[in-house]
């Protein structure tokens, strides 16, 4: 039996000890390597696009000879303001992307030695990257769509007759969202977080082309996407598969999902399903790249990407 890709040395193109083995001036240059391309790493001006800056090796910056703005290769980026090292970033972004269901805040702070704080902020940042991959793509050809609950967890009472019906909305806490996924075959994974399932194809129909050929199961709310889309339903009740209809890649990448929201971060808050759902749907897109090639490409999305609205300056806004 031939040997999974992922299981042969050739997976491995990258590590943790290559990368700190490299040093910080290495580090350095892939970054700016990726953040002017079209230059093959030599400095652009963020403020007037001037091609020749001189170089503060000592600060590894670069001040421009037409306007005398000093930059960085991380300034004007997502990763602007950054305090930490090339290297570290690089570290993060490897142990970001080597684990299979993703890595906890927790776990990346200790890895770097480093404050939870910036693990956390360093992690959304990385996962905003990656969505602005599929930022306004359309799906096409054969796509499945699907939906999976996550949170709003409430713990049964001790005696038996202090415990409330759970399922009544009254009952609950307000914070379950679902994660609706369109799954295009040999193709993306696109995702979106509504209150209910239904809420959902809204967006299936924005994201997919129209004239494609639709998965679905049983549930009522899809019968909407007939009017637009080639529709194959599947009754679960019945089948997994049946007739041509099935949602199996659907429903392989939500088991994922729940298994790195309960396996890594065992807690999820509503405001932030999204991004963890964006992750896991691009760690699915890529699954069969090396290690080496996923960490250059998550650098070049990181470098490619404008200063984050929503995670600059997180911490000082007082939010949870």
């Amino acid at each position: 039996m031939p040997t999974h890709f992922l299981l042969t040395a050739k997976a491995r193109s990258i590590s943790l000890r290559e990368v700190y083995c490299m040093g910080e001036d290495k580090a350095w240059g892939l970054f700016k390597q990726m953040r002017w391309p079209e230059t093959e790493g030599k400095p652009v001006c963020p403020k007037c696009n001037h091609t020749e800056a001189y170089e503060i090796t000592t600060r590894r910056k670069h001040k421009c000879k037409a306007c005398s703005h000093q930059f960085s290769a991380t300034s004007g980026t997502i990763l602007a303001s950054r305090k930490m090292s090339y290297t570290d970033l690089l570290a993060a972004i490897v142990i970001l992307i080597n684990g299979a269901k993703g890595v906890s805040a927790l776990q990346l702070a200790r890895d770097l030695d480093c404050q939870h704080k910036t693990a956390f902020v360093l992690a959304h940042k990385l996962r905003e990257a990656m969505a602005s991959e599929i930022s306004g793509a359309e799906l096409n050809g054969t796509v499945e769509v699907d939906g999976a609950y996550f949170g709003g967890h409430i713990r049964p009472a001790n005696r038996a007759e202090d415990r409330i019906d759970r399922r009544l909305a009254k009952n609950q806490t307000g914070k379950r969202r679902v994660v609706v996924v369109a799954r295009q075959r040999k193709g993306r994974t696109m995702t979106t977080v509504t209150k209910s399932e239904a809420d959902g194809v809204a967006f299936v129909a924005k994201v997919v082309a129209p004239g494609s050929e639709l998965h679905a199961d049983e549930a009522a709310h899809w019968d909407a996407l007939h009017a637009k889309f080639k529709a194959y339903r599947i009754n679960h009740q019945v089948a997994y598969s049946l007739n041509g209809a099935c949602t199996n890649q659907a429903e392989s990448f939500l088991a994922r999902l729940r298994r790195m929201v309960d396996g890594q971060h065992h807690h999820v808050s509503p405001q932030h399903l999204h991004q963890y759902a964006a992750h896991a749907a691009w760690m699915e897109d890529h699954r069969r790249l090396d290690n080496g090639a996923l960490a250059k490409r998550i650098v070049s999305l990181a470098m490619a990407h404008p200063v984050s609205r929503n995670w600059k300056g997180y911490w000082q806004r007082g939010k949870d």
